[in-house]
């Protein structure tokens, strides 16, 4: 057992599997909430009804909506909170914030200055030790024991060890990255993909296409994180091409969910309505489409999906625009030559 207990903020489903992990590992797991009513419950019942329902509360997690004393009592803090919440929670404890190693688990982007999650953390603590946690982690498979892998990315060695050691266990590895910005960026992009995934699916369409999507996805936001300074090679690991492939497969994803109730005629209010969480995605695709036409990469399926989500248009029309548009190359970063970062980012064709 640990001397000092391990905070986790966020009382959602990842939340709850992450402070599950801990508490296995042999730490003592203080998961705190927002929602009062909420912590009591959870005590009370021992378990996560509104997120997790069904799942076990290990004894060693404590539920709490005290967030001072378990700021207090932690040095280590997994930042679970949804996107839209985290900075406005976490402000008010800014000066405790300061001397902590912060973990954030939350997959969004901030829309006024394009922060991602991590950036938000360093504006509120610029004293912390920060690193991002990301990966192929659907909350439920996890608190399931189901065989899972995560990156933790931080240019803080230390950090990520401390991570490795807490949350690696018989049946959750942990890899670690240098690469916070790539590692991040890519969990939040990801979602933005799964939306068009899930509609794809509800929509009865192949196998083939479904593989299209998913590579074409991976090549377009590849392309994007790459011009804002991200390592292509990222892309090519767990918090790339594995949190992408699981998120645009998985009935089990939030996001995919969403898209599979717009494939169904649900509209976009009544797909979220009908999750009952927050869908990082929806939030992020209005942001990434700004983004992108400012820094000018070309990025067909986010336009698609704005276009079918906010213009009235549908699925079949932009996989149409898609087809019709000039082939170019498969790979960005490939030469004649060998390996190389220079990329066509603007080139009419994808």
């Amino acid at each position: 057992m640990t001397q000092q207990p391990i905070a986790v903020l966020g009382g959602g489903s990842f939340g709850t599997a992450i402070a599950n992990l801990l508490a296995e590992n042999g730490n003592a797991a203080r998961l705190w909430m927002r929602d009062a009513e909420q912590a009591e419950t959870m005590r009370r019942e021992r378990q996560n009804p509104r997120y997790l329902k069904g799942i076990a509360l290990h004894p060693g997690v404590e539920p709490t909506a005290d967030l001072d004393a378990t700021l207090q009592a932690c040095e280590l803090v997994f930042v679970a909170l949804p996107s839209s919440a985290l900075r406005k929670a976490l402000a008010p404890v800014a000066s405790t914030l300061g001397s902590k190693w912060l973990v954030s688990t939350t997959k969004g982007i901030e829309a006024d200055g394009f922060r991602l999650m991590s950036d938000i953390l360093q504006d509120i603590a610029p004293t912390a030790r920060i690193g991002v946690l990301s990966g192929p982690n659907l909350a439920r498979e996890v608190a399931e024991h189901a065989l899972t892998a995560s990156v933790i990315a931080s240019e803080d060695d230390a950090l990520c060890r401390r991570v490795q050691a807490v949350l690696h266990g018989r049946t959750f590895r942990v890899y670690a990255s240098p690469d916070r910005f790539g590692v991040e960026l890519g969990g939040a992009l990801k979602n933005v993909y799964a939306i068009i995934a899930g509609m794809a699916a509800a929509m009865g369409m192949g196998e083939n296409t479904k593989s299209m999507l998913i590579t074409r996805a991976l090549a377009e936001m590849t392309r994007f994180a790459v011009r804002l300074g991200a390592n292509p090679v990222t892309f090519l690991g767990l918090a790339g091409v594995g949190d992408l492939i699981v998120t645009c497969t998985s009935p089990k994803s939030r996001n995919f969910q969403v898209g599979h109730a717009l494939g169904e005629g649900l509209s976009l209010d009544q797909a979220v309505s009908r999750l009952g969480e927050v869908a990082e995605g929806v939030n992020t695709l209005k942001v990434l489409k700004c983004k992108a036409e400012e820094v000018q990469v070309y990025m067909p399926l986010v336009a698609g999906l704005h276009a079918i989500l906010f213009e009235g248009r549908t699925l079949e029309q932009v996989i149409d625009r898609l087809m019709r548009a000039e082939p170019k190359t498969d790979v960005d970063f490939l030469s004649p030559d060998g390996f190389s970062f220079r990329a066509p980012l603007t080139k009419e064709g994808s």
